[in-house]
């Protein structure tokens, strides 16, 4: 790929409203970008999704920036890939570290359709020419005021981040603002053992899904959830891996899965889950985690796969950043969002002065040799 340097990009950027799940708000989010350069001076672009705590995954910004820092981008330069997707084999034996491993899995991906002139969708088989998007409205937002806005917008679901206990009344309330819209809401690991009983009580809501009630990598409580309700159960943090969803599926665990390229490490590992749960009927659809137009660029592309048929966390900039960092920004029309077939890598051209605007640290590698 004849890489000359990656630079790193440590940003603050205010959302919209701030965003409430049982865990906290977010009312500024902080995060990575990564930029991949060859020596001909053309850059592609990941991102990390991390968030400044812990409270989603054992990753942070900080260890994020660490571990791209100080041992990825080292062993990059000693391995020198032809292809991003021999990067996971090259870092195989760093342990965990997924949204590290993402963002700069999430660089080269970009680079590399650049350099073939190909574009981001088209290179990994993507084939939608507009995708059905999602979206999710957090504790601190006001239901009355945004769901007939968003159903008047063209959003074809609504995630519902709803409080434990009240469930059947938040579900209600958003279901007496509209009759149309499907409905899902995300536990977020909150419930545990003891509320078995009172989830599967939910099954006459007619939920398009429950996202992941009980806690990461807890097999057990969602196969015996899933096999009391009709209601498909889907698995979010659960799944950092191929092999966590082929145990979810092997064990019953749930009927869809939420694929999110950051969490399982990037493009190569997603597309494996993908494949997966497409030979074995479970459905799959493309998570958001509040990124950038980078992130979201990228998470387009995945959504395109023939495959996608929920629509996913993908909404426009606007529903998060007074200004994005792409050109032009993700746009709604009629409840698609239109992917970028006609442009080489991820379509969409990076807003430079944004990116300064926000920035507030930057580090920059440069290798001693470009990987051929």
């Amino acid at each position: 790929m004849n890489l000359a340097s990656v630079k790193l990009y440590r940003y603050t950027m205010e959302l919209v409203t701030p965003f409430t799940t049982h865990a906290g708000t977010v009312k500024e989010r902080e995060g990575i970008l990564v930029e991949a350069m060859d020596a001909d001076g053309c850059s592609g672009w990941g991102e990390g999704v991390a968030f400044s705590t812990p409270f989603y995954t054992a990753e942070t910004v900080e260890t994020c920036w660490v571990m791209l820092r100080d041992h990825f981008l080292p062993v990059l330069e000693e391995g020198k890939v032809q292809h991003p997707s021999e990067l996971p084999e090259l870092l195989k034996k760093e342990k965990g570290h997924q949204m590290a491993k993402a963002a700069l899995e999430g660089a080269l991906w970009d680079l590399y359709a650049k350099q073939n002139n190909q574009s981001f969708p088209s290179l990994i088989g993507g084939t939608q020419p507009s995708i059905p998007v999602g979206v999710v409205i957090s504790l601190s937002e006001n239901l009355n005021e945004l769901v007939p806005l968003y159903e008047s917008l063209g959003y074809k679901r609504i995630k519902v981040k709803v409080r434990k206990g009240h469930e059947r009344e938040d579900i209600e309330a958003v279901k007496g603002l509209s009759s149309d819209l499907s409905i899902m809401f995300d536990g977020n690991g909150a419930y545990e053992e003891e509320d078995l009983d009172h989830l599967a009580s939910l099954d006459d809501l007619g939920l398009l899904m429950i996202e992941q009630p009980f806690a990461a990598g807890d097999f057990y409580l969602h196969r015996e959830l899933q096999g009391r309700m009709n209601t498909p159960i889907c698995l979010d943090e659960s799944i950092e891996s191929y092999h966590d969803a082929y145990q979810a599926i092997q064990f019953g665990s749930c009927k869809t899965i939420n694929i999110k390229i950051s969490r399982v490490g990037g493009l190569t590992e997603a597309m494996k889950i993908y494949n997966l749960c497409e030979s074995s009927g479970v459905d799959a659809w493309c998570g958001g985690m509040l990124e950038t137009g980078i992130s979201r660029a990228h998470n387009l592309a995945f959504a395109s796969l023939p495959g996608m048929t929920i629509p996913g966390d993908l909404s426009a900039s606007k529903r998060y950043w007074h200004e994005d960092v792409i050109i032009p920004e993700v746009e709604l029309q009629n409840g698609q969002v239109e992917v970028p077939h006609d442009k080489a890598g991820i379509g969409f051209e990076i807003n430079q002065r944004r990116i300064e605007q926000i920035t507030e640290h930057t580090f920059t590698y440069h290798f001693k040799e470009h990987s051929s």
